[in-house]
């Protein structure tokens, strides 16, 4: 593939990375952002759209920049436990703001030093950027991979491209506002809403900072979360106002049901349920070549939301289970929560480019296959299945 083709899957990699968990506490602040104007002229929709795009091209750009330069791989600033908890400050004072109904107006001093109310869209942008970096989306983790084998300006216009696809959803909607100007702008029902998504906020507050603060306070965060979501539900189901408003709560609670039982952790029988993860080693390696033993590999970190997807689905699937019993496949950890240069020259080395990562490996310790971003049960299943025919 040309560079000019890599450039427009880049872009549609970033289109798809609106999809994962990681940018979705974003996704309040940008439709807020759209809302503002929609019933604007052109001009200032256009700069709307501009500023958007400006704040995601900002962090894209430095983004670029670092790893064309300074090695840096996609997350890397995850790595800093400071940033993780600031980060989770901004999320959870954004959710209280939301939740209490107020919205995401940024305070009156920022439009004032900017002078055009043009911040919101600004760091609409911005923060959906910093939020996608955790995941890696469809296409993006083979992108990335080619990415760091190219030139400094091939990657910083791969990484900006990416951005671009990032903000494209919403910039089609700031141009086209006739696709969302019939959503009436008023109402219990949009309340509800917005302090729904004000709940979205708070849960990507209370991940962050469950990967930087003691580990038994981690359950008692989501707890709390839990109890505020229960008491929201409650209420909101008892007080209504009408029926539309009390659709919003039926309709979140089905969905949080229906996802409590998808993720409720199987049974262990025994440890017959589940893969016995090691940590990855040089020796661990050497001594599953030697005894032309396939493996498989997880690149994961406490940070990485696709990774924990992963892990409470694919890996604790029934048939990846089998399958890596069928095979005598050894099952390798890599944890990055922490900066390990060891580590990342190992994901490196694989072809790996951000988290999440898996590699399986025959018995010569050749790549079978390599599985960047989300992946299907059925597709690691088979791959391991595949290992043994090596």
């Amino acid at each position: 593939m040309s560079l000019w083709q890599y450039l427009l899957l880049a872009t549609a990699a970033g289109v798809l990375l609106n999809l994962t968990p990681c940018v979705l506490p974003a996704l309040p602040i940008k439709l807020r952002s759209i809302g503002r104007v929609v019933g604007d002229g052109a001009g200032r929709r256009l700069l709307a759209g501009a500023a958007l795009l400006a704040g995601t091209l900002t962090f894209f750009g430095a983004l670029a920049v670092a790893t064309a330069w300074l090695n840096w791989t996609w997350g890397a600033l995850f790595h800093s436990s400071s940033f993780r908890l600031t980060l989770a400050f901004v999320l959870a004072g954004l959710g209280v703001w939301s939740l209490a109904g107020r919205g995401f107006q940024p305070p009156q001093w920022v439009y004032r030093v900017r002078g055009s109310g043009y911040a919101e869209p600004y760091l609409a942008g911005l923060l959906a950027a910093v939020l996608s970096t955790p995941c890696t989306g469809p296409f993006l983790g083979g992108v990335l991979a080619f990415a760091l084998t190219q030139s400094p300006a091939a990657i910083v216009a791969i990484f900006l491209a990416v951005g671009v696809g990032l903000a494209l959803p919403y910039l089609i909607l700031l141009v086209r506002p006739g696709l969302i100007a019939r959503i009436p702008r008023g109402g219990a029902w949009l309340l509800r809403i917005q302090q729904f998504l004000g709940l979205v906020l708070l849960a990507g507050a209370v991940f962050f900072a469950a990967t930087v603060l003691p580990g038994n306070l981690g359950p008692l965060l989501w707890t709390a979360w839990a109890t505020v979501l229960t008491f929201w539900l409650l209420r909101t189901l008892w007080d209504g106002p009408d029926l539309r408003a009390r659709l919003v709560p039926a309709l979140v609670l089905a969905g949080t049901v229906a996802t409590a039982l998808a993720l409720w952790p199987q049974p262990d029988r025994a440890g017959t349920d589940t893969l016995a993860w090691r940590p990855l080693t040089m020796q661990a390696l050497a001594d599953a070549r030697a005894a032309r033993q396939p493996v498989l590999i997880e690149f994961t970190a406490d940070w990485c939301i696709n990774c924990k997807v992963l892990e409470q689905t694919v890996y604790r699937d029934r048939r990846v289970v089998e399958a890596a019993r069928a095979a005598n496949a050894l099952t390798l950890r890599a944890d990055l929560t922490r900066p390990d240069e060891r580590l990342q020259r190992y994901l490196r080395e694989f072809g790996g480019a951000g988290l999440p990562f898996a590699v399986v490996l025959d018995g010569n310790g050749q790549p079978v296959k390599r599985l960047p971003d989300l992946f299907m049960a059925d597709t690691l299943a088979s791959t391991l299945h595949n290992a043994t025919e090596e």
